[in-house]
């Protein structure tokens, strides 16, 4: 059973590859999550060698689901068979994955750059209906420009186009 997170993913993706159903949630899983509605990114690594590289990604910013769990479960299978960057997880791959999850913290509006930190706070940009999000902590983002810049880029914003920009903490939960 799992006891984290990571797991919990881990298991989703692996249960719903093989049968293409959800695993049932024991009772007694994970309790503080069970009442607690969050937003949630499943990120899924494949990791050849020494390499890590990016092979799904997922989430909602704000609950869609009952609870963190459950929130976890959905974003999980997404991140494995809906990303649109990447083809469907296959069964042979699964034992070369790893998992990240990260709840997010309420997203708070602010006014400029300088109240953001690439290793801190993840960014969500918006500009006429359109919304792009990037997480915190990312390895190749270095800066807060980057950072903005690729969330722009995720959202179709044109470089030079207003935003509104948000900023966001999360708890990371990795394997």
């Amino acid at each position: 059973m799992p006891d984290s997170l990571p797991l919990l993913a881990r298991l989703t993706v692996e249960t719903y590859i093989k049968n293409g159903v959800l695993p049932d949630l024991p009772v007694d899983l994970l309790p503080a999550f069970r009442s607690q509605q969050a937003g949630v990114f499943v990120t899924l690594y494949h990791s050849p060698g020494s390499l890590r590289e990016l092979r799904g990604c997922i989430g909602t910013i704000a609950p869609t689901q009952s609870n963190v769990l459950e929130e976890t479960r959905q974003n999980a299978v997404s991140a494995a068979v809906r990303d649109p960057r990447f083809r469907p997880v296959s069964e042979p791959e699964l034992p070369g994955l790893t998992y990240e999850v990260s709840v997010l913290h309420e997203p708070e509006p602010i006014s400029g750059l300088e109240q953001l930190n690439v290793d801190l706070y993840g960014v969500i940009v918006t500009h006429a209906g359109r919304r792009g999000l990037l997480l915190p902590g990312i390895e190749s983002i270095r800066t807060v420009q980057e950072q903005v810049s690729h969330a722009m880029y995720k959202a179709g914003i044109r470089p030079g186009e207003p935003i509104s920009l948000f900023r966001f903490q999360v708890d990371k939960y990795a394997e």
